[in-house]
């Protein structure tokens, strides 16, 4: 074991995948020599040359143009967005071509090896157009793997499962944790399993879900929670598409309430799709209304970064709200 920040589990985990696998490829704006705006894929150019690790011009549209092309030819390309927000410019791409590529053909060819990585997220007063959580966007479309790590541990071992998975995959890493969370990860070769749910914490009261960086703030809020005598349940979904519906209604049906907090937007937001599903698998077993702690319907704003973020405290409230229903 060693101690490691989310940077740097994410930087081993392609080191192992780039020294597994001859036609693993890394490449996206900086990625090269320059280790990214964040230095996640340091040193990988010097240890694999620049035909593996290698700078892209400023085109996202471009960027997922050419790693559809190089997934259908047989490479594994591991392709970054430097933002989630400048995602959009290859919308497109991801969900009309990597998506339906293998639908297209009827399984005769895929792009099934390609990974998406890119960092998500307020908390780092980034203001409008570094600080978004898209997931929901994607988690509308058949086709694709949505994957969201919550700690260095938990990055290590998704990202490898993601890049060896066969199919398209969007990895969210939550970037105001990237120097932020330490913690030991094993420095050997390990996978977890994407699709599936893990329960963080057992508790008999109240079910908190959540993923990414806001797993530490459902955290904070059931510490607070407890003091008051409520027993905390918290989930961290992991995988948005496929999302873990057993594991999620199991754990509901035994607590009575369902607490779901993520930093994108209310409207529209993913919660919306997690709360249809458990309120139609446990509605006889409710003690009061799926609750619902999430950013606020306007654009990010850099002024009020802290009013905008569901906080421990939005969260704890809501839980006692639960449970006084």
């Amino acid at each position: 074991m060693a101690q490691m920040n989310l940077l740097q589990a994410i930087n081993d985990a392609l080191m192992i995948a780039m020294k597994e696998d001859p036609s693993v490829v890394c490449f996206g704006e900086d990625v090269g020599h320059f280790g990214g705006v964040f230095r996640a894929t340091s040193n990988l150019q010097e240890e694999f040359g620049e035909q593996r690790c290698f700078n892209t011009p400023l085109t996202e549209q471009g960027i997922m143009g050419f790693a559809n092309g190089l997934a259908a030819q047989g490479s594994v390309p591991i392709a970054e967005i430097q933002f989630a927000d400048y995602i959009f410019p290859a919308f497109d791409q991801i969900v009309n071509e990597s998506a339906k590529f293998r639908y297209r053909s009827g399984n005769e060819f895929n792009v099934g090896n390609l990974t998406i990585r890119t960092p998500y997220g307020g908390g780092i007063a980034g203001g409008l157009y570094h600080s978004q959580s898209p997931e929901a966007y994607f988690a509308h479309t058949p086709g694709l793997k949505i994957v969201v790590p919550r700690n260095p541990y938990q990055a290590k071992g998704l990202l490898l499962a993601a890049i060896r998975d066969k199919n398209p995959i969007i990895f969210f890493e939550p970037k105001k944790l990237y120097r932020a969370s330490v913690g030991e990860v094993p420095e050997e070769d390990y996978q977890l399993p994407l699709g599936k749910a893990e329960v963080v914490k057992t508790g008999s009261d109240i079910t908190l879900l959540g993923w990414g960086a806001q797993m530490e703030t459902i955290e904070k809020a059931a510490e607070m929670a407890e003091k008051k005598g409520v027993s905390c349940e918290i989930v961290d979904l992991r995988s948005i598409l496929p999302w873990d519906v057993e594991t999620v209604a199991a754990s509901v049906k035994k607590t009575g309430r369902l607490l779901i907090n993520h930093e994108a937007p209310l409207t529209g937001g993913f919660a919306g799709e997690i709360a249809a599903t458990i309120q139609d698998k446990c509605f006889l077993h409710l003690e009061s209304p799926i609750a619902r702690v999430c950013g606020l319907d306007t654009p990010f704003p850099l002024a009020h970064e802290k009013e905008y973020m569901p906080d421990e405290l939005k969260t704890f409230e809501a839980i006692m709200a639960a449970i006084n229903y």
